[in-house]
């Protein structure tokens, strides 16, 4: 194959950003002389952590329409055709051979601007339940790779590829519990649970952990738990000294292969980066969907798995069940196995290299 141009689009959350990074590696993996380049919106946590990661990265200032009366719409429309305008130019400037949208701001005004161009694009689609911006780009894109089966609900079943979500390469990396809970200061001796509120934090999952702590504890069991960064100095201040031998607390956990390795249980949201992982990885898991994501998409992606006994679910105004629901499991082994050998079923731990051998058939 020649030398190959490409264009990875989107991000906003960790949820986004990481199976970006991951399908980007693999292409570079397979032609180490690709030429990528990332398309995110500014001011989002691709335009950090895409750099990091040693990638190109151009900023649109695109951002998503508020469903509330507010000044915010108003220059939404603005940010949106500049956001084209920005988008038909790397394209003139880039010329890439193909073009992949991951979801979030920066999808949609790129994509449009490749179909429109002729480029050859391919969509990867992580949830059960589609946005908007994705159904809409289905008719002109030329691939469709999903996660979860029945999508040609919403998109042309000609061009739906079940591919599963790419996940960080790291996670798979071979950590025995023991191992795991000793760097994290815990006795390997005890349950453990981590909590995980996705890359910025959720507010309900720290509120219903926190009322629970105490229980927790009284029942000897730790706690791992990613708070996000604006949680983390409140509730920091709230989580007593004495408590701290079995309550480890962090704004953002670096070493997400430990925390799962230690992890008997885990309390997340339900984004589809976060069930691919927890899939893979067979962690049985509690599932708070948040609330403010578009058309309910993450109660919609916990269902599935929960239909299958694979996962719990926590409706977001419940969340101060979170311990009770979670001591309950880890005192029902059978239930935690049963939970892991469904999970099996949803795990895809090909996803990037089977997306990326679709990205190598679009090139002409």
């Amino acid at each position: 194959m020649k030398h190959l141009k490409v264009i990875v689009s989107g991000g906003g959350t960790g949820g986004h950003i990481f199976p970006a990074l991951a399908i980007a590696n693999e292409i570079r993996a397979t032609h180490p002389d690709s030429e990528i380049l990332f398309v995110g919106a500014l001011g989002k946590m691709e335009m950090e952590k895409v750099p990091a990661a040693g990638y190109q990265i151009v900023g649109l200032p695109v951002a998503g329409f508020q469903r509330r009366l507010t000044f915010k719409n108003i220059t939404f429309f603005y940010k949106l055709i500049s956001s084209l305008l920005m988008a038909r130019k790397i394209i003139k400037v880039f010329k890439p051979d193909v073009v992949v949208g991951v979801g979030g701001y920066a999808s949609g005004p790129l994509l449009r601007a490749a179909v429109n161009a002729g480029i050859p694009a391919l969509v990867q689609e992580q949830n059960s339940f589609p946005g908007v911006t994705n159904r809409i780009l289905s008719k002109k894109v030329n691939t469709i790779c999903v996660a979860y089966e029945n999508m040609d609900r919403w998109f042309p079943a000609e061009k739906i590829v079940l591919t599963g979500n790419p996940v960080r390469q790291n996670l798979l990396a071979s950590v025995s519990r023991d191992e795991a809970l000793k760097s994290f200061g815990l006795n390997p001796e005890l349950k453990t649970i981590l909590v995980i509120g996705g890359s910025l934090g959720a507010r309900s999952i720290n509120q219903g952990v926190l009322a629970g702590l105490d229980l927790i504890v009284e029942s000897n069991i730790q706690v791992i738990w990613q708070t996000g960064k604006i949680y983390y100095s409140s509730l920091d201040s709230q989580v007593a000294q004495e408590l701290r031998t079995l309550v480890k607390m962090s704004d953002f956990i670096q070493n997400m292969d430990m925390a799962y390795a230690a992890a008997d249980i885990v309390i997340s949201r339900a984004g589809a980066s976060s069930i691919s992982e927890i899939a893979l990885l067979r962690k049985p898991a509690v599932f708070v969907p948040s609330p403010n994501v578009s058309e309910d998409h993450q109660t919609k992606n916990a269902i599935t798995l929960v239909d299958k006994g694979a996962a719990r679910m926590i409706p977001d105004g419940e969340s101060a069940e979170i311990a009770n629901v979670a001591i309950s499991l880890l005192n029902a082994p059978e239930i935690l196995e049963e939970m892991k050998k469904q999970l099996a079923f949803f795990a895809k731990p090909n996803a990037a290299k089977v997306i990326a051998q679709e990205v190598f058939k679009l090139v002409k």
